[in-house]
């Protein structure tokens, strides 16, 4: 496990600005701050054993779920996507300070594709308590769309998932719909917070099961 005490988590703001949720090629001038647009991934780069990610966790926030995961599955390459740059910056100094040759963190922007990963090269994906953007006029916000599904459905391995949780229910309704909308992937049924089947949790779950807050998850496959 890592000792977080030997790295303090930044203070940083929960919302960004509403540009980083609009891809790239739909902006006249792209800010300074606004993420990398990818297009080839320097794997050998990012991973000890210069291969591919097969594991990704899409917003992975403080950075908790991924780099738990790289523990429990040192045989896997786990890539996270995330917008706010101070929060990636601080993973990856984890990262290199505990030497996990599995692990890294991306600063990036979702809406902006994955084109730059392979056809079924992912086993996993994560899409973990995402912002519920509960307000119609900010739905636009949702990186969950059916670009998202068609995307996620490209990447996975045949029998690959995409775990899907969140304590709100009409995030979850949200998801379904938009799934079962499009294709490509087949939604198992929702359950609840307590039989999550990995040992490591993100920020969110720990928080709801400290505040005794229920949550439930699922997973579409391919």
């Amino acid at each position: 496990m890592v000792d977080h005490r030997k790295y303090p988590i930044p203070r940083v703001r929960h919302h960004v600005s509403p540009q980083l949720y609009a891809p790239a090629s739909a902006q006249h001038v792209l800010p300074s701050w606004y993420p990398p647009v990818v297009t080839d991934a320097p794997w050998h780069e990012w991973f000890g054993n210069a291969k591919p990610a097969t594991v990704l966790d899409l917003g992975c926030g403080r950075g908790g779920f991924l780099l738990g995961h790289a523990l429990a599955f040192p045989e896997e390459n786990v890539l996270g996507l995330e917008v706010r740059q101070t929060l990636v910056t601080w993973i990856n100094g984890v990262v290199d300070g505990e030497a996990l040759p599995n692990a890294r963190a991306l600063w990036y922007s979702l809406v902006n594709g994955l084109d730059w990963i392979a056809p079924a090269s992912i086993h996993t994906a994560f899409y973990l308590f995402p912002d519920p953007w509960p307000k119609k006029r900010h739905y636009k916000r949702r990186a969950f769309n059916a670009d998202f599904v068609q995307m996620i459905a490209r990447i996975l391995v045949p029998g690959g998932r995409l775990y899907l949780a969140t304590d709100r229910p009409e995030v979850d309704d949200y998801q379904t719909s938009v799934i079962e909308a499009t294709g490509g992937l087949t939604l198992s049924p929702l359950y609840e917070g307590s039989t999550w089947p990995f040992e490591h949790r993100t920020d969110q779950q720990r928080f709801c099961d400290r505040k005794d807050i229920p949550y439930a998850w699922r997973f579409a496959q391919r």
